[in-house]
This record gives C-alpha cells, structure tokens and sequence, in this order.
C-alpha cells in the first residue's frame, strides 16, 4: 500500500499508479482538461486498484449523459470485485460511486459526508459531496460539507475555492469574496475560486470591475476542461449582457462558449442554451444558433440526468421548432418519474415537469400557459439544482411571460 498527495493510503504496490492518481486529483480539483488521460493511466499502472476504477467511474458520472453512464460501468464493477482487499475509505468512496449510478443519491450523500468526517484530507469526495448538493439544491449543506474540513487543511486553496462557492451560493459575499481570494493568493491558476468571485460580483452589481477582474486571468484557463472553460467565459458575457452590450454577448457566445464547448457536453450545451435564453430575453435576434445546437440535443430527449439540464434541453428544442422532439421529452420525462428513487421523484413530477411544460410554452409564445405553469413551482427552483445566477433565469422568463400575456391580453380586448 503507498499514500496519495493528500496523505491518504491507497490499495496499490505501483508508483506509477499513485503518480496518475495524484494527477487525477489535482486535474479534477482544478477542473483540468487531462482528468481523464491521468485515471486512465492509473488504472494502467494497476489493472487490480480499486479507487482508480471508482474514480474512473465517478469521472464519467459526472459528465451526465447516458454515453458517459455507460462507460461508467465496467470500472465500477471492477472496483466492486475488488472491495474485500481495500481500506476502509476506499470501500466507502466505491459504494458512494455504486449509489450515485443506481440514481441513489442520497445514499451516495450520506456516505460522502461519512468519508468527511471520518478521512477530512479527502477532498474529492468533499467536492462530489457539493456537487450532490449542488443538484440537490441544498446550498448549506454544500457549505457545510467544505467548511467542516478547513482546519484539517490550512492553506489548501481548492479547498478554500470550494469554500467560497458555498458561501457566495449561501448569501454569504462578503466572506466568499475574502477566501477566494486568499485562493487565488495562494495560486493564481484557480478556476473555481475566480468563478466564484464572479458570481460575488454579479450578485453585487460590480459588472464593470466583474469584466476587468475575470478577463484578468482568463489566459489561465486554457487548461481547463471545456465546461469550466466555456462557463468561466459565460459569467463575463453576462456582465456585457448587463451593460447591453449585446455584439460582444453574441461574439464571445461564438468565440468562446459554443465555439469552445465540446458539442457532446451536456453542462456546455446547458450554458449555450442559457445564454441564448438571456440574449432574447433582451430582445436579441440569436439567429440561427438555435437550430446549430438542437442537432446535438437529440440524444438528450430520453436521458434525464438532471431536471436542471432538461429544462434547457426542452426550451432548446423548442425554439428551433422540432416540436415532435419536445413531445417525445415531456413524455419521457413523465415516464421517468415510475422508475426513479423516491428522493427525486417529486422534484420531477412537482417541479420540473411543470417548469418544463412552461418553458415550451415560452419558447412558442404562449405566455399565458407559461405563467399557469410556472408561477406555482417559482419558490421550488432550487429543488431541480444549478447555482443561484443559473436558476434566476427561469424567474426572468416567468416574468417577460408575465408582461407578455398581460400585452396580448390587452391587445385582444382593444381588437375584439
């Protein structure tokens, strides 16, 4: 058995293996682009080490497509045969993995929070702790999860990253703002914690220091994976959607976003989608990139990974006018609801399927049944996931529905 970079034992004789699983770490702390090659290699190293199957699993569960579920599989069963000759905080971490690919999340939950407790140096299962909550829509327990483990690790700043996000995520700026930045004293090259000062700034209002601040280390996200990349991105073109600067929204959106995104990515097409929603929103004509993203969207129509990401998917598919795809969603994800985990199905069935119904109805421009559908679920948003700056979006349709149905509504009357 050899220790990992955080001191951590692990279930293996190859320093070959322990050298890429520390690489893994590092490239998913920071939302590297070389993640995927660093785990691999590991399990090279060692064709018997079962954290590096689990982690590999976890890499590809995290994509949330069904491609990626797929491929998820064959390393976890691997990590699964090996259970009985692991450590402790390995079996735990594999059976955290086991219970996030049978949809169990809160049994994956709980176990992140036991590794917590019991293994506090473990910091990639105190970010697959967050990112649980993150979809969960439990922002204090996704502060709770980094906070607790602070005094175990001074002076880590993907900690201190992690950090921050929970308490931006929380309402706490202030306090957010300060320990990101003493992230990023610590190393520059910390996309997490200037993401999570862009969203201080958003919060704030601080949109012309927002654009200076985060253009200012953008050349260090290059080494990023696309979804960090292109989101990093997407919070500077909302600071020029705030100051109406709405050509360089759509050339940043071609430049830096979609041009950028890996087309397959599931978390890179919500962004797309999202800031096409926004751009309109503000009366831009987004012209054809609708019907340039929708081709990708197929796969999605029966995948339902995440409530969150399907609202995206469904508003997308609408706009570009493929209308018997969007039927074929919204049955779907009827469907869904039978076979789920108890612990999601109500968010599907009270929250996101009528959010989603409402969502088409905007995209068609019937602003009454928008509002019919959506104002109920308003309070409940957080439930289906995504950031506080993400979810707003949903209210903001809501309320161009509001004013536009009140507009037709007016119209009708003077015509009748």
């Amino acid at each position: 058995m050899l220790k990992d970079a955080q001191g951590l034992v692990v279930t293996t004789d190859s320093p070959k293996a322990i050298a890429a699983i520390n690489r893994f770490i590092d490239q998913a702390l920071c939302y590297g682009k070389d993640a995927e090659t660093a785990i691999l290699q590991a399990i090279e190293a060692d064709p018997t080490c079962a954290l590096a199957h689990a982690y590999a699993a976890a890499y590809y569960l995290t994509q949330e497509n069904r491609k990626a579920w797929q491929q998820a599989q064959p390393y976890l069963q691997t990590a699964q045969q090996n259970l009985a000759k692991i450590t402790d905080r390995e079996q735990l971490y594999v059976q955290a993995i086991s219970a996030w690919a049978n949809q169990e999340i809160d049994v994956a939950i709980a176990i992140h929070e036991k590794i917590t407790n019991k293994y506090p140096h473990d910091l990639i299962s105190v970010q697959q702790g967050q990112y649980h909550y993150f979809y969960m829509g439990d922002k204090e327990k996704l502060l709770q999860i980094a906070q607790k483990v602070v005094s175990s690790n001074p002076g880590n700043h993907y900690l201190y990253g992690m950090v921050a996000f929970g308490l931006e995520q929380c309402h706490q700026l202030k306090a957010a703002e300060k320990i990101a930045r003493q992230a990023i004293a610590l190393n520059r090259y910390d996309p997490w914690a200037h993401h999570a000062i862009a969203h201080v700034m958003e919060t704030q209002g601080r949109v012309d220091e927002g654009i200076v601040w985060m253009e200012s280390f953008a050349d260090t996200w290059e080494n990023c994976n696309s979804m960090l990349y292109t989101h990093n991105w997407w919070h500077i073109a909302l600071y020029y959607l705030q100051l109406k600067n709405y050509q360089k929204v759509l050339k940043l959106y071609d430049t830096h976003i979609w041009e950028r995104a890996n087309k397959q990515s599931p978390k890179d097409q919500v962004g797309a989608i999202s800031l096409l929603l926004r751009l309109e929103l503000h009366g831009v004509n987004v012209g054809d990139r609708w019907q340039s993203i929708s081709p990708y969207l197929y796969s999605r129509i029966e995948e339902h990974a995440l409530p969150f990401q399907d609202l995206h998917y469904v508003y997308a598919l609408a706009k570009a006018g493929h209308y018997d795809w969007v039927n074929q969603m919204l049955a779907s994800m009827q469907y869904h609801t039978l076979s789920i985990n108890p612990f999601v199905r109500q968010r599907w069935i009270e929250v996101a399927i009528p959010a989603a119904r409402g969502m088409v109805a905007h995209a068609k421009g019937d602003f009454h049944t928008t509002v019919t559908e959506l104002k109920p679920v308003l309070s409940r948003l957080h439930e289906i996931g995504g950031s506080n700056a993400q979810r707003v979006l949903f209210r903001q349709v809501y309320q161009d529905a509001v004013l536009a149905a009140q507009k037709q509504s007016w119209v009708y009357g003077i015509t009748a």
